[in-house]
């Protein structure tokens, strides 16, 4: 039996509920999580998958927030502060189980629901805070959503025209996106440079070719782009987009690298070029969106983009939520090299 306690004007019910914690760089645990009630306008939301965003939660799960980034790169519903104890992630499928939506809202008990939620087995937002999933996108495939949220602005940062020539550096879920996307373009040719030959499989599946950094830079095709994406999270991989972007154009750095310090190649031919070098962050959309999107509504776009079956190949494992500590360890430590998405079951 639920025993309920009042924590300010807050009904707290016990439950079995559990969240993960990353306690110290390079340790984490299942905690218990006590749930509110839902109030006026919020709702209960009971987790069916979540998944690692392994770029950006390896660097929580290590420690490697630099403090000038602390309040910048807290996650919507995080709790605790960096480097730990600390509640952190933003990709969370799960299904409406209670709670009083209110208005026109369009969420109903049973609906499935993305929410920028940390890992935890259920919770209590606002209504507003989750986003309906399209029947036609299976709640499995629905995790990339976030990740594909983030390859939506880099492509608006990069202000991609029909024809042009683009290369997108790094085969990691958000590169591989921002590539799909790109291709999508009409007359546009995309190409994805990693120096994994493994990728080169997934980014068939998803209609590209994939060149190692050594090809590229031989390449005659791949020289002079319009616009090159960089995604890769290796410095290497950004002296290699400035070298390949074209009189005038624009390379987009999508890759957060934490504490790490970058060296940046801006002699040789990055004056003589005129080159932009716009950084790119999902946290801010781009001005000339901001005044007619919302964060919302770029979520909404994502998770109806998610029908295609291709996409699948993104999600290279799924592990159970109990095993959460060990799996967050694996995934951003000895298996990085071999992880695109890792989808956690519920």
């Amino acid at each position: 039996m639920p025993q309920a306690g009042r924590v300010g004007f807050r009904v707290l019910v016990m439950t079995p509920e559990q969240a993960f914690w990353v306690m110290a760089p390079g340790t984490g645990e299942l905690r218990p999580q006590p749930l509110p009630e839902p109030g006026t306008g919020e709702v209960r939301v009971r987790t069916r998958f979540s998944a690692i965003s392994r770029g950006t939660e390896s660097l929580v799960f290590h420690g490697r927030v630099p403090e000038s980034q602390y309040q910048a790169m807290r996650a919507p519903f995080q709790e605790g502060a960096f480097p730990g104890p600390v509640k952190y992630g933003y990709i969370s499928v799960g299904v409406i189980e209670g709670g009083e939506a209110g208005g026109d809202s369009g969420i109903e008990p049973g609906q499935r629901v993305f929410c920028l939620y940390p890992h935890q087995s259920a919770y209590v937002v606002p209504a507003t805070a989750v986003v309906p999933i399209p029947d036609a996108v299976p709640s499995e495939r629905a995790v990339l959503a976030a990740n594909l949220e983030t390859a939506i602005n880099a492509v608006w940062d990069a202000r991609v025209g029909p024809g042009d020539r683009i290369a997108v550096i790094g085969a990691g879920v958000v590169g591989l996106l921002a590539a799909w996307l790109l291709r999508a373009i009409p007359g546009t040719e995309v190409s994805v440079i990693d120096p994994n030959p493994a990728r080169a499989a997934v980014a068939e599946r998803l209609g590209l070719r994939l060149a190692t950094p050594a090809a590229a830079a031989a390449d005659a095709d791949l020289q002079g782009l319009d616009r090159v994406l960089h995604a890769s999270g290796n410095p290497d991989g950004l002296t290699q987009a400035l070298a390949l972007a074209g009189v005038e154009a624009r390379v987009v750095e999508m890759s957060w690298y934490g504490d790490r310090a970058v060296p940046v190649p801006l002699g040789e031919g990055f004056h003589s070029r005129r080159l932009t070098l716009r950084s790119s962050q999902v946290g801010r959309l781009p001005p000339d969106r901001a005044a007619r999107w919302d964060y919302r509504r770029r979520l909404a776009l994502a998770l109806s983009l998610l029908t295609e079956p291709a996409l699948d190949a993104l999600i290279t494992g799924e592990d159970a939520f109990a095993d959460l500590p060990t799996v967050m360890a694996r995934v951003t430590g000895p298996e990085a090299a071999q992880t695109l998405c890792h989808r956690i079951r519920y």
